[in-house]
Parts: structure tokens; sequence; C-alpha cells
């Protein structure tokens, strides 16, 4: 018997990298500036996909107890926006979730956008995969600077916007 795309993407494992991966701070938080600009363009945020209680951007938020990757976004989301800003170390996992789990909704009737924050690194794998023909992709500018930093991020970054079956690749000037 065949399973759809969809059916597989509702049945996938993600695996995570190890904690020790990098010595690299991971879960600076989005600034709020920076969150109120998408939410003015893609509307209110439901759920905070990866965060903590001191840096969660929506009402709902799934933290490191709960491991985000093992839970059914689709399932639990059915309508909202979410909101991924993941550790930046280990992104694959990340969009191949929100890929799946974008099928999943679009199958099941869902209404909203997975809402992917990453440095836009185009030529790597997890992009080619995961968000390239599966996502509509917006180059940021200005750069961003994270809470707890004082200095923009030294790369470009963009957000990878999936739902409704909408691609493509655009520009924006978020500030």
């Amino acid at each position: 018997m065949k399973t759809t795309k969809e059916e597989h993407a509702a049945s996938r494992t993600y695996a995570t990298a190890p904690r020790d991966r990098t010595k690299t701070k991971q879960d600076y938080g989005t600034p709020w500036e920076f969150v109120r600009a998408v939410e003015r363009r893609f509307g209110p945020l439901v759920r905070d996909l990866a965060a903590s209680a001191e840096n969660a951007k929506a009402p709902l938020f799934y933290d490191e107890s709960r491991n985000s990757l093992t839970v059914p976004w689709a399932e639990e989301n059915h309508d909202g926006n979410l909101w991924l800003n993941p550790p930046f170390a280990d992104i694959g996992p990340w969009a191949m979730k929100c890929r799946d789990q974008s099928l999943v909704r679009r199958r099941e009737g869902g209404q909203g956008f997975i809402i992917l924050l990453t440095p836009a690194s185009i030529g790597s794998e997890w992009y080619a995969n995961h968000v390239h023909g599966f996502a509509y992709v917006l180059g940021l500018s200005p750069r961003i600077t994270f809470d707890g930093t004082d200095d923009p991020y030294p790369k470009d970054l963009m957000l990878s916007v999936y739902g409704y079956g909408l691609t493509g690749f655009g520009a924006w000037r978020w500030k």
C-alpha cells in the first residue's frame, strides 16, 4: 500500500543534535520589535515552537522539557501562526519538521503559517531539501540584534513561511 507525502510526514521522527554539539549560545531570544513586525505582516503568533518561559514570543510555547521535535505540531495546533527561531547549530531537523507539518496542516484543512527564522543559508542541504519549493522565503533587512546581544547577527537572515502552498523568494525590509 502506498502512502502519501503527508502520511509519511505525519509518522516521521526527527533526530536532534547532541546538546554539546556547539559551544556557542543557542537560546538568544528574537527581539520583540521584529516579532511585532512579523505579526503585522502575517497575523498573531499562537505558539512558539522552541522557547523557554524567559524568551517565548507567543502565549503558548514548547520548551526543552517537551522537545518540540517529538510533538505533532499540526495535531496540537490546527489553526494559527506558529513561530520558530531554532538553535542555529542544527537547523536541518527543524526545517524538515516545518515542511512536513505544514503539509499535514494543509491536508487536514488547518489555517495559519509556520514561520521559521534562520540564517540565509541557501546553499545548505536543509534549505534545498526542506525549504526550497515548500515555503515562501523572505530575505531580511536590516540585520537583527537578538536579545542579550549588543550587535546585529553577523550573517544575513531569512524567514521561511510555510503554509497555504505558497512558495517563492522575496526581500522584506521589516523596519
